[in-house]
């Protein structure tokens, strides 16, 4: 939200989800984070993009763990929504997503605009439209999952597109290893999109690691983000076809350069090094399956 706000990139439905906050990190920390976000956001933006282009949007797309991620109104500004977009996520996030979207014109709007037919059902834990769903579910059950997308209309038949940013690395390799072999059995044209840590096992990593320990929060399946080799390994071992994986200074540097140099100028960076070790523990990873050639 504050990336947003001082200009990173353009997103005008996350001030619908989120409030401005108010304190301020430490500069260095404040802008080697806000441009590990952008260049989060324009690589995912750009493998999402690079599917449905090549399926010339006759596709799906899972977010899992979705949280308030606004990517489907950013889709549908864009004229790129696939026939299908559904998010998961714990129903207690669901319902607060709900509430948000239910409340607020322009969230509302753009769902009611793409739906076709009477079958509009939205309540405090669910919602399903023609072109947008939200299934409240617990990405660990994979069989509940699938139970809870059908019943929204899942076509397993159709290419699917799935994307995770920051959320395997939260269940344990077991649960993380199931939903991968879960995805990749269950749909014969798929890819899948990580976004999480790499090359945790150095000094840096082991310091993020603690830092994150003190907040509370437990990253489960930190085993497996010891590097890039381990990060494709995981996808090749649960049966997708064909793996990748970059850290996220490798994207910085494929990102368009005039606009890499406009957002270098939006606040003043003096700790390059920290900056560039930030990028090197945060990859993305993708993997496909295609019977079909695509």
């Amino acid at each position: 939200r504050f990336a947003v706000s001082v200009g990173y990139w353009k997103d005008p439905y996350i001030q619908y989800f989120v409030r401005q906050a108010k304190e301020r990190k430490a500069p260095e920390i404040n802008r080697g984070k806000l441009a590990c976000y952008y260049a989060r956001v324009h690589g995912v933006s750009y493998l999402i993009k690079a599917f449905l282009k090549k399926t010339e949007c006759n596709c799906q797309i899972v977010n899992l763990g979705a949280g308030m991620d606004t990517l489907f109104w950013r889709l549908k500004d864009e004229n790129l929504l696939p026939r299908k977009y559904f998010e998961v996520d714990f129903p207690m996030i669901v319902a607060r997503k709900i509430h948000h979207i239910k409340s607020k014109p322009p969230l509302s709007k753009p769902i009611m605009e793409s739906h076709s037919g009477d079958s509009l059902l939205i309540d405090s834990h669910s919602l399903d439209s023609s072109r947008y769903s939200i299934v409240g579910a617990d990405l660990r059950l994979s069989s509940d999952l699938e139970e809870k997308l059908k019943k929204y209309n899942l076509d397993i038949y159709l290419p699917t597109l799935l994307v995770a940013e920051c959320v395997l690395v939260y269940m344990t390799p077991q649960q993380s290893a199931n939903l991968l072999k879960w995805a990749a059995s269950t749909f014969p044209v798929a890819m899948f999109i990580n976004y999480e840590q790499v090359n945790m096992t150095d000094r840096f990593g082991q310091i993020m690691i603690e830092n994150l320990q003190r907040r509370q929060c437990n990253l489960a399946g930190v085993e497996v983000c010891r590097s890039l080799d381990s990060q494709r390994e995981r996808l090749l071992l649960n049966g997708w076809e064909t793996a990748h994986a970059i850290d996220m200074m490798k994207v910085y540097s494929f990102l368009p350069q005039a606009d890499v140099k406009r957002i270098e100028g939006l606040e003043f960076l003096d700790e390059k090094e920290l900056f560039e070790q930030l990028m090197q523990h945060y990859c993305i990873s993708w993997a496909s399956k295609d019977s079909r050639d695509l």
